[in-house]
């Protein structure tokens, strides 16, 4: 009995060590100066590292706490006029300027990193991870950040060019004016949609259908449904396993959902087909 009471002992100290390594990550940053290479381990090693307290945490929907570095100090060397895309394993991209990062505002952006011995709890709705990297923010309110951007399984942070330099396709008609509800949507569209979706074939995002191509919402949804589905995607289709989260007013304003809907009826009308890859 000692024997084999031995044995499971072992056994059990196996598998604790086994599953440890699987709970790390590991975190990339193409900055423009070179690919680095973060692993957990070395995250929690920093000496910026501290406890975080984020009372309102967008992915987990309750005050939470976590180990994490600053982000701005993990991104030495970027300025406000560079652009970030934020790249999670489930295939979100999140597009962030570094001016939000960087703000003065009272908002601030940290780099949370589960700890292999104490996982973080599923996050809610049957929507996995969201280890082993994720992005929250205090006084986010302050900044005016928005729930898409807290991407969660993060593996890649890069320096881009803009949006509308890498994706020309999803810019209005140029004869739009610049104070155009059309161009507010486009912003709004950037800010909330293209983590997810597509359009016209162009961004980065595999979580969501294309919002243009072969039809855009606003051709076959009335605008009072395409608004409830915007605001509560249940009220439309009931489907607990559905990943898009709804937009309250706190995250989309009335006009600033006007606006994307303004946006997406004019790209309705400039529908460019993608080029198929092979």
């Amino acid at each position: 009995m000692k024997l084999i009471s031995g044995c499971l002992l072992t056994l059990s100290l196996l598998v604790l060590d086994t599953l440890s390594p699987l709970r790390a990550g590991e975190l990339t940053l193409e900055l423009g100066h070179g690919t680095v290479h973060w692993s957990t381990a070395a995250l929690l090693a920093r000496p910026d590292v501290r406890m975080v307290s984020v009372p309102a945490d967008v992915a987990f929907k309750r005050p939470m706490r976590y180990r994490a570095v600053p982000l701005a100090d993990l991104l030495r060397g970027i300025v406000p006029t560079d652009h970030l895309q934020f790249v999670g394993a489930d295939g979100f991209a999140a597009e962030i300027p570094a001016a939000l990062i960087l703000n003065r505002h009272g908002s601030e952006a940290w780099l949370a990193i589960e700890e292999p011995d104490r996982p973080w709890p599923a996050l809610p709705g049957q929507h996995g991870s969201a280890a082993p990297f994720y992005v929250v923010w205090t006084k986010p309110q302050a900044a005016g950040v928005g729930p898409e951007q807290w991407p969660y399984q993060l593996a890649t942070i890069r320096k881009l060019d803009s949006i509308a330099a890498r994706f020309p396709a999803i810019l209005p008609d140029p004869a739009v004016p610049a104070d155009s509800a059309i161009r507010q949507g486009l912003a709004v569209f950037q800010r909330t949609c293209f983590a997810c979706h597509t359009l016209n074939g162009a961004g980065d995002a595999r979580l969501g259908p294309d919002l243009n191509i072969p039809h855009n919402p606003t051709e076959y949804l009335r605008a009072d449904l395409l608004r409830a589905y915007v605001r509560n995607p249940q009220s439309l289709r009931l489907w607990p396993q559905a990943k898009m989260p709804g937009f309250d007013r706190q995250a989309l304003s009335d006009a600033d959902l006007d606006a994307l809907l303004a946006y997406l009826r004019h790209m309705a009308g400039r529908k460019i087909e993608p080029t198929v890859k092979h």
